[in-house]
């Protein structure tokens, strides 16, 4: 699985705002029920039952919600960065602008896991991260991520 399997071509967006966490949740709840098809309150609602358990600010002004959502048939990812940092509760307590949020069937259990490590992997990269904000376009971030850029794991 690769991050390019996760994430569709229109499930990146730039220049978002949001002014604290309940909101950046909403957004991203929306956003992904829009491009994945899915019910964004639903979504909401698994995001923020999510966060209730502990931060999924993992440091270095990224983020990595996750939600198990009825409906999907495998895991699925939106990218979304914010123009304003907001605080999220992150293990470092720096506000995050980088949120990769992850979108799993429910019984998905390995496969969520795996993704879930494969792209804490790619994000702890600061040189991707750094590109992640200088990227220009919604095209220019989806290549970034879909490429195999992860450390490999071993076989």
């Amino acid at each position: 699985m690769t991050i390019g399997d996760l994430l569709d071509h229109g499930a990146v967006t730039l220049r978002v705002s949001a002014k604290d966490k309940r909101q950046v949740l909403g957004v991203i709840a929306d956003f992904a029920g829009r491009v994945l098809g899915f019910d964004s309150d639903i979504a909401l609602d698994g995001l923020i039952d999510r966060e209730a358990a502990g931060s999924t600010g993992v440091g270095q002004g990224v983020a990595l919600p996750h939600a198990r959502v009825p409906g999907l048939d495998r895991v699925r990812a939106v990218f979304v960065r914010l123009e304003t940092p907001v605080a999220f509760d992150a293990l470092d307590d720096k506000p995050v602008d980088l949120f990769l949020a992850l979108f799993a069937p429910p019984e998905a259990n390995t496969q969520h896991l795996r993704a879930l490590a494969r792209v804490s992997r790619m994000l702890r990269q600061p040189e991707l991260r750094e590109q992640l904000r200088q990227a220009r376009s919604a095209d220019a971030v989806h290549v970034l991520l879909a490429r195999e850029t992860a450390t490999p794991t071993a076989a």
